[in-house]
């Protein structure tokens, strides 16, 4: 470790700005691991500024990615600066010379002529049956035409079907008409993915994980929904139909709980 006075010197390694944000969000490392699904003993070890459990530098720069994002950081720098300490990115392998490829060429092969006779008499011999069954049959058909009456109307032209109605097109919220007797909570993730986790009044777990950018979540009780937000600023929330207007930072940790009627936070 070096010695001297530049702000670089006091900035934290990469496990301990990740344990700080982590602490800082109100998490502990179990529901880190829950929402990246990166193992426990990975997580601990990483806060240490351990990165030999990893399996290597790609697999370890996806670690650190997804812990910045799960506690709110952003990830970019700390990848930056693992790759300072071990060296920088491996240099891409450079693609084999073209003319390699063409050094190893399969040899012509010479035509089957045997083989193309033989196509050529099973050709001849369906063309000529082909025409000797079709000049049967013609007369007859020729003869039921001018026996029958006129082809009827409703036979000669198909009927045209009926376009089926299409379908209503979904509501702009799954929740416009929330039930009365129930609380409901929509969330959807509208810039960026956020780590969500939500409980119904008797502390079951609805939901617990990733809610990536374009997916949305409803989650309905009888008495009482509880949320912990990991990015809440880039969550939309309905609340038993209406939108909650409070706007929340990027980053930042929300523990909420809604109740029917009203949307008010707990």
């Amino acid at each position: 470790m070096s010695i001297g006075n530049s702000p670089e010197d006091d900035r934290p390694s990469i496990g301990r700005a990740l344990q700080q944000a982590r602490v800082a969000a109100g998490l502990t490392a179990e529901e880190v691991s829950s929402s990246t699904r990166v193992r426990i003993p990975i997580v601990h070890a990483i806060e240490q500024d351990d990165f030999s459990r990893c399996g290597g530098d790609v697999y370890a720069r996806g670690h650190i990615r997804t812990l910045a994002r799960a506690v709110g950081l952003d990830p970019e720098p700390l990848v930056e600066e693992y790759d300072a300490d071990h060296g920088g990115r491996p240099a891409p392998t450079p693609a084999a010379p073209l003319f390699e490829a063409e050094r190893i060429r399969s040899e012509p092969r010479r035509p089957n002529w045997n083989a193309a006779m033989a196509a050529a008499i099973v050709v001849v011999v369906g063309f000529v049956g082909f025409t000797l069954f079709s000049g049967d049959d013609e007369p007859a058909s020729t003869a039921q035409v001018a026996e029958g009456s006129e082809p009827d109307e409703a036979t000669a032209e198909p009927t045209a079907t009926k376009p089926s109605d299409p379908k209503p097109a979904p509501s702009e919220s799954a929740i416009a008409a929330a039930p009365r007797d129930k609380v409901t909570v929509k969330l959807s993730a509208t810039r960026d993915e956020s780590w969500i986790s939500a409980k119904d009044h008797n502390g079951r777990m609805l939901f617990d994980g990733l809610l990536l950018k374009g997916e949305s979540k409803t989650f309905q009780d009888e008495e009482r929904i509880d949320l912990v937000l990991g990015n809440a600023g880039v969550i939309e929330l309905f609340v038993n139909g209406k939108e909650v207007q409070d706007r929340f930072a990027t980053g930042q940790v929300e523990r909420l709980s809604y109740t029917k009627g009203d949307p008010e936070a707990g």
